[in-house]
């Protein structure tokens, strides 16, 4: 069931994480609306990533807030935030390399808590028709673009309302990443929302309805995405390397 549009599903309030004695994240706040597609953007070491990691519980603010579906989640672990409905690929997958695709998938399937199952093997095969001939390889046998394939096929296996993609794009060739917008389209029409933090600018603007810009850990721009693309100031000063 596709989220109210006029209802944000994440809101992530004034949050400051830390590394150790490093200050991350500084009073980062964000919102998304069920049914969006919203994008962080910046360079690397900008807080793209301990935003995701943040939200997910893997590495916890020290101060502020985060709620999904009204509830908040700080304090909660990381299993318990995905239970919640929170799916998340990370930048760097994660998939378990000796077991197959199929195993893969099969163990986010047992894993998911939800009763009501929209996302199922033959779906997932769907979305990555290549996926049906691959059953059987090992993830090791997989190449780079095929890992982070798996990796959302795996978080999508486990129902979630919110998933989280951290830089989906990166190291992909044209063609793929061209699939990839496809996809990731495809998920949205499935009714889930999606946050996703990535460098590629031209990828961000066909996928995404609005943006959020990190630089030192802060948002420093938000806007809708066809506005930043449009702003060669805001580009220039903090997405062009």
């Amino acid at each position: 069931m596709t989220e109210d549009l006029n209802y944000p599903i994440l809101i992530v309030d004034r949050i400051d994480t830390f590394y150790g004695q490093s200050h991350v994240l500084q009073e980062v706040s964000l919102s998304i609306n069920g049914g969006e597609v919203v994008c962080l953007l910046g360079r690397n070491g900008v807080g793209k990533t301990t935003t995701l990691r943040s939200i997910m519980g893997l590495t916890p603010p020290q101060s502020g807030q985060i709620f999904f579906k009204g509830v908040p989640v700080v304090r909660k672990p990381a299993f318990q935030i995905a239970r919640m409905g929170i799916g998340y690929m990370p930048d760097d997958r994660r998939i378990f390399p000796d077991l197959t695709l199929f195993e893969n998938l099969e163990i986010a399937r047992r894993l998911s808590s939800k009763e009501k199952v929209q996302w199922t093997f033959e779906k997932v095969y769907d979305l990555f028709p290549a996926f049906v001939d691959m059953k059987t390889r090992k993830g090791t046998q997989l190449s780079g673009g095929e890992q982070k394939m798996l990796a959302i096929g795996r978080a999508l296996m486990k129902n979630p309302d919110l998933l989280l993609l951290d830089e989906p794009s990166e190291g992909l060739a044209p063609l793929i990443v061209q699939n990839l917008v496809e996809v990731i389209g495809r998920i949205r029409n499935e009714g889930v929302t999606i946050l996703l933090a990535d460098q590629n600018l031209k990828f961000c603007r066909k996928t995404s309805d609005r943006g959020y810009i990190l630089e030192k850990g802060m948002v420093q721009h938000q806007g809708m995405m066809e506005e930043i693309w449009q702003n060669e100031e805001i580009v220039k000063k903090y997405l062009v390397l």
